[in-house]
């Protein structure tokens, strides 16, 4: 899916992506409010995030819609229901879930983890129910940081600005959580660049929705363990690691250890891989007729005269029979 020509030069694009920031903190400040109003403390997670993506979609599709003219608002964004995508997202699922894989194993013979399990019947229940809440988080965090405000920058300073800006944002966002460190700032930074990496690798956001979803919900969901602080995201596991704090995180989660920071820079030339074809498919030149006509078949003759040299046209030849001596007329008769 290429990029399709956009009104409007630099400073138009600039303009853009600075509303579709502000109006993505309005998003956020709008959806909070409304989940206190709709949802107690266990199910505030879940509708606000879904709130959140809801006001993300609609209001970024509006400004495509009004702005760039775009004929199919959500697909733009990076969400087309184009063939495979489901193995876009199954790919980034499996990178995710292998980043994670490989830093508890780590752990694991680092240190140790201590598992606690709980078997009750709601447990099971409430697992589904933070499942779907890190599936529409992580959804949400793509639409914000890798649908429209980000393609506008790209058409603003390039690619490769817009993958170092965005990263910083993203970064000082995360740091304003309680108990990030400097670790935690440069596992930020090697994660949006992994994310954004998929995007323009694809341009789409499956692939990158699959690898936040599996980074994130296989460490809480599976191994108990903290994201980004916060603890208790699994009913049924617990995990408590154990080593020094450059490969746990310490409170803050594999989220602000040194560990994490390797392994999801180690993730990058794998997810350059595994989107080889993708990249091929999505991002390959189209060439577009200039609108000369041209007389093929002019071409053809002109370049096989120029090769072979004219032929003059052969003229008319006249050829007589003159009368046999056998014929009537031509002896006389006695």
């Amino acid at each position: 899916m290429n990029q399709p020509g956009y009104r409007g030069g630099r400073l138009r694009a600039y303009l853009q992506f600075l509303g579709a920031i502000l109006y993505f903190f309005f998003a956020r400040s709008m959806a909070f409010r409304a989940a206190e109003g709709l949802a107690g403390d266990s199910w505030f997670p879940l509708i606000e995030q879904a709130m959140l993506l809801f006001l993300l979609l609609v209001g970024f599709a509006a400004m495509g819609i009004w702005l760039d003219h775009q004929i199919r608002p959500i697909s733009e964004q990076g969400l087309p229901r184009r063939e495979g995508w489901l193995r876009e997202a199954g790919m980034g699922l499996t990178t995710g879930w292998g980043a994670a894989l490989v830093c508890v194993l780590s752990l694991t013979i680092g240190g140790g983890i201590a598992i606690t399990l709980f078997t009750g019947r709601s447990a099971w229940g409430w697992l589904a129910v933070d499942g779907a809440f890190f599936a529409i988080a992580a959804l949400a965090e793509e639409v914000a940081f890798r649908g429209y405000a980000f393609q506008c920058f790209i058409r603003a300073v390039g690619p490769v600005g817009a993958t170092l800006s965005f990263a910083a944002i993203y970064a000082i966002i995360q740091d304003l959580n309680p108990g990030a460190n400097r670790a935690s700032v440069v596992v930020s930074l090697a994660f949006s660049l992994l994310l954004s990496t998929a995007y323009l690798r694809t341009r789409a956001l499956w692939v990158s929705w699959g690898v936040n979803f599996g980074w994130k919900a296989s460490r809480a969901l599976v191994f108990g363990l903290a994201i980004s602080g916060v603890s208790n995201q699994s009913p049924v596991v617990q995990g408590d690691p154990m080593g020094p704090f450059w490969l746990t995180g310490g409170a803050y989660g594999l989220d602000g250890s040194w560990l994490a920071c390797v392994v999801l820079l180690a993730a990058l030339p794998v997810v350059y891989r595994i989107t080889r074809d993708l990249d091929f498919r999505y991002n390959a030149p189209v060439i577009v007729a200039a609108g000369i006509p041209v007389d093929l078949d002019a071409a053809a003759r002109a370049q096989h005269e120029a090769a072979m040299g004219a032929v003059a046209p052969a003229g008319s030849t006249l050829v007589q029979i003159a009368p046999t001596a056998g014929e009537p007329g031509s002896a006389k008769r006695e």
